[in-house]
């Protein structure tokens, strides 16, 4: 069988860092990744897709990422079930880090005057 996934959008906020009892440190993130065609009145589309990272990764992320930042993961789909406050069933699918690159900071708007300069 093959569980595998390869994302690559930015943080939605910035990570929080926790830990488990057992010591063991895990963010849960975030990722806005853009659709590649647009709707129908013209304008991109993100889906938002729910994150775990483990162990020294989420350390990391927590540490020098922030809202905005662009990183690419790659790991598995995972979905549990869980029972609520009300005993509804609740289904969650999200994707398991076991690999996270950092892979620059917040996009920069940039504006028309800052190519005034070389003739745009």
């Amino acid at each position: 069988m093959i569980n595998q996934v390869t994302l690559v959008g930015r943080l939605t906020k910035d990570p929080v860092l926790r830990y488990t009892p057992d010591g063991k440190a895990v963010s849960n993130v975030t990722l806005a990744i853009n659709r590649n065609f647009r709707n129908t009145v013209g304008d991109y589309e993100a889906d938002f897709v729910q994150c775990i990272i483990w162990k020294k990764s989420a350390e990391n992320t927590a540490q020098y990422c922030k809202k905005g930042t662009l990183i690419g993961i790659t790991g598995r789909i995972q979905t549990r079930r869980y029972e609520n406050k009300d005993g509804k069933n609740i289904y969650v699918t999200e994707v398991v880090a076991e690999m996270v690159q950092f892979l620059g900071p917040k996009q920069q708007e940039v504006k028309l005057k800052d190519f005034e300069h070389i003739g745009l």
